[in-house]
């Protein structure tokens, strides 16, 4: 393994040679590729690294630790108090580092929110969870276009789909798909009885259309006209788009924009993610009882989270969490939640590979 990453250690000083030599800029995106993979080594690289200096700091004041001079064993003995941790954290660090890439972990996100069981009070909630996401996504600087969206009669969506851009954004997201319930007093609720409702959240992420190549002969495009609860919702020309993949029977619909070309790029970019999620899905199906052991399948009929308005309280049933901070949550303060459940499935794939 060191050989490994020693290896590694030379490609790195490699590319950044290169990306300081005048010369890279004479061909269009190259110096993009080099700083690409220049940054995804670095933080394997630097961590291996220091730990190596660590290392021979610790080999050193172990020597010392023998020596026949008082003063020179009690100085021993510090470092070695001070570098033991140090070499411990950078191990570990390391082994993070080690694990198996997800080759999505990079990309942007169609994020998409339908409401489940619950009727007008599944739509609110949907909307409420679709808030959150695009404040969570505010705070992380990413960018957030609707794609698509049905409003609910009372408010909320019925479905809503958006494209969520930014760094390393399904690597943050991936963990949220799944089964949302939510526990609270309805407004219209006159005797204060608890309702429970569901939503459903799909993270899928972008496909390029070099990944995804849909010859037009597998398409049907039918136009209608706009639908919706009156003023800007409803136009006069038949500008929504509704896209069929034959093949597979994927429909998806697109009306938000006046342009019926916009409606088309939008509902084929959805498409793109859908049939991209279907393919891995399907190439990852051998693997699948191992996902289960880690977090959860994923699968989009897995409860993974329960909201309960009445106690402030939001419990995360893959890792037992239970957090009495819905409000600030619910507010957009997600990280609370989503970075125990990656520590999670850090720690089974850790088990896995020191199984193995």
């Amino acid at each position: 393994m060191k050989d490994k990453l020693s290896e590694l250690g030379r490609r790195f000083d490699e590319l950044r040679a290169r990306m300081g030599d005048p010369s890279i800029f004479e061909k269009p995106g190259a110096y993009q590729v080099i700083a690409k993979e220049a940054g995804q080594l670095e933080p394997l690289v630097t961590t291996f690294r220091r730990l190596e200096a660590v290392e021979r700091e610790l080999a050193g004041a172990l020597e010392l630790a023998g020596s026949g001079d008082a003063d020179l064993r009690a100085m021993a003995h510090d470092e070695i108090e001070a570098l033991s941790p140090e070499q411990a954290r950078l191990t570990a660090e390391l082994r993070l580092l080690l694990l198996p890439k997800d080759p999505n972990d990079e990309k942007n996100v169609v994020l998409e929110v339908r409401a489940g069981t619950g009727g007008d009070e599944a739509a609110l909630f949907a909307g409420d969870l679709f808030r959150m996401y695009a404040r969570f996504a505010q705070t992380m600087g990413w960018t957030v276009e609707m794609l698509s969206a049905s409003a609910g009669e009372a408010g909320g969506f019925k479905e809503v789909i958006a494209l969520v851009s930014g760094g390393r954004v399904f690597s943050t997201l991936k963990f949220e798909a799944g089964t949302h319930r939510v526990q609270r007093v309805p407004d219209t609720e006159s005797q204060g009885r608890i309702h429970t409702s569901a939503c459903t959240v799909a993270v899928l992420p972008e496909a390029e259309d070099v990944e995804v190549d849909i010859p037009d002969t597998d398409l049907r495009i039918d136009t209608f006209r706009a639908q919706g609860a009156g003023g800007q919702h409803v136009n006069t020309t038949d500008s929504a788009i509704r896209v069929t993949h034959l093949p597979t029977g994927l429909v998806v619909s697109c009306q938000d924009e006046k342009s019926q070309h916009k409606n088309k790029a939008k509902a084929l970019k959805v498409l793109r993610a859908r049939l991209l999620d279907r393919m891995q899905a399907e190439a990852d199906a051998e693997r699948a009882d191992a996902r289960r052991a880690m977090v959860g399948s994923g699968d989009r009929s897995e409860r993974i989270r329960t909201y309960n308005f009445p106690q402030n309280r939001v419990t995360d049933h893959r890792i037992g969490l239970t957090l009495y901070r819905l409000e600030e949550i619910v507010e957009g303060d997600l990280a609370q939640v989503i970075e125990p459940v990656r520590a999670s499935h850090q720690a089974a794939l850790l088990a896995a590979q020191q199984s193995a």
